[in-house]
């Protein structure tokens, strides 16, 4: 999505507001809070103030704290607590019915440290589904939020970043992907790589029953042995010693001698 260099500035906007705010802070009201977000979606995520940053937005005679529009189109909504509350289901709630009453499919949930994202889905009754979380107080967690949160930057969204983010979710469903451990080209893998190791032959029943079992059953990642692939050996092609020395200029009664070793 974005480039490295874009990627860099990212994560150096993320250290500068982490050092500015969430290194000396800890209790803050809702409103000093909001400050903080509008840094953060400003500085940060690069978005135009006011042009961009629609706030206090009138939705049915209540008002979402911020939404961000991008080409005279809503992208999503930005629902701000205060950075001493944690953020509940009851907060989410809100954030969902103020997207859900207005038409626009995002929402950004903060108290300013931790941002959760979510994709409202108009279903009957309507429905959320969060698509990434992050706590900007743990440096440890930059880089992997960089990973994520380029899809919410104005780059990213002008690059129809939303897009792509939700197909990748999508892709990436657990659902979507169990299903995939039962395509036939991957349980002849399963039933080869099984017949190499333990010399036995394994049916795809028997297969399939244990995938069902590594689906409904809860495993210790780290009970786990991952197998690596095996490097291929490239053959290395010799030439016989007449042919390479084909192209060194040397006395023709030499060239005659090595023929006869050939």
């Amino acid at each position: 999505m974005l480039t490295s260099t874009k990627k860099a500035k990212l994560l150096n906007n993320l250290r500068v507001y982490s050092k500015k705010y969430l290194n000396k802070m800890t209790e803050l009201d809702e409103s000093g809070t909001r400050l903080m977000v509008n840094h953060f979606l400003t500085e940060v995520l690069g978005f135009i103030p006011i042009e961009e940053v629609k706030t206090e937005y009138m939705i049915r005679g209540t008002y979402a704290d911020y939404v961000i529009q991008c080409k005279n189109e809503r992208q999503f909504l930005v629902e701000v607590k205060a950075l001493s509350f944690a953020l509940s289901e009851k907060h989410l709630r809100q954030a969902i019915n103020y997207g859900a009453n207005e038409g626009i499919e995002w929402a950004l949930l903060t108290n300013g440290k931790t941002f959760q994202f979510y994709k409202i889905l108009f279903n009957k009754p309507i429905e959320s589904r969060k698509v990434f979380e992050f706590d900007l107080s743990d440096a440890t967690q930059f880089k992997l939020c960089v990973e994520v949160m380029q899809y919410i930057t104005k780059d990213g969204i002008m690059n129809k970043g939303l897009t792509s983010l939700w197909s990748k979710t999508c892709a990436l469903d657990p659902v979507n992907v169990a299903g995939l451990l039962f395509h036939p080209s991957v349980t002849n893998f399963i039933k080869r790589t099984l017949k190499n190791k333990f010399k036995s032959k394994f049916g795809d029943d028997e297969i399939n029953a244990s995938l069902k079992r590594i689906i409904h059953e809860c495993i210790p990642f780290d009970s786990i042995k991952v197998e690596k692939a095996k490097k291929k050996k490239i053959p290395v092609k010799t030439e016989p010693i007449l042919t390479v020395l084909e192209t060194i200029e040397t006395p023709g009664e030499f060239k005659e001698e090595l023929a006869t070793l050939n």
